[in-house]
């Protein structure tokens, strides 16, 4: 697998895939994507206002990675050299998406990645994308100085859940909601 980096080109993930570094001006994909994450868990939902999360936390220091179909090469290696790959040569539209945040371990202090959006779309689950991914950031997340990676993940996403115990995830702490009178989970707080 090839390290992460920040350049323009895509490197191989895994066989028939490519991932990419996204810029700042891909925001309305990103919601898209983010979109259609919480819509599979919450289908009755609507989630105009994560374009307003999108808004303010991606930046130049919120990385963000699209997984790409690989198209077929022509002449092997792409222009960018060992392990890249011409963007020319992968789908136009992505089939997954990577976003990931800062955040600060409140026990010791340190910085670590935080990752806001894992996404796959349904047709290209179940190929090792995630895994891939996964395996992307935390080599990424190392090369950066890192000494760890957090996420949130629904306790009814059952597959996520059993792909971050395969990778070594533990629950550090959990994350407690109580409905108030007068509202209900999902109500807009405008």
């Amino acid at each position: 697998m090839c390290s992460a980096s920040a350049n323009k080109v895509s490197e191989q993930l895994l066989p028939g895939y490519l991932i990419r570094r996204g810029s700042t001006l891909e925001r309305s994909l990103l919601v898209k994507f983010m979109q259609r994450t919480y819509q599979e868990r919450f289908p009755q939902q609507d989630f105009a206002h994560l374009a307003r999360t999108v808004e303010q936390y991606l930046s130049k220091d919120t990385p963000l990675w699209w997984v790409d179909v690989e198209l077929g090469l022509q002449g092997g290696k792409g222009a960018g050299g060992e392990g890249e790959i011409n963007q020319l040569n992968s789908s136009a539209s992505p089939v997954g998406c990577l976003w990931v945040g800062n955040a600060v371990d409140q026990v010791s202090g340190d910085r670590h990645a935080h990752i806001f959006l894992l996404y796959v779309i349904p047709e290209h689950r179940r190929r090792g994308i995630g895994k891939a991914v996964m395996q992307y950031v935390e080599n990424w997340a190392i090369e950066r100085g890192d000494k760890q990676i957090g996420l949130q993940v629904f306790q009814s996403n059952q597959p996520a859940l059993n792909l971050y115990n395969q990778l070594g995830y533990q629950t550090q702490s959990l994350w407690m909601l109580k409905e108030l009178p007068g509202y209900f989970v999902g109500d807009s707080y405008g």
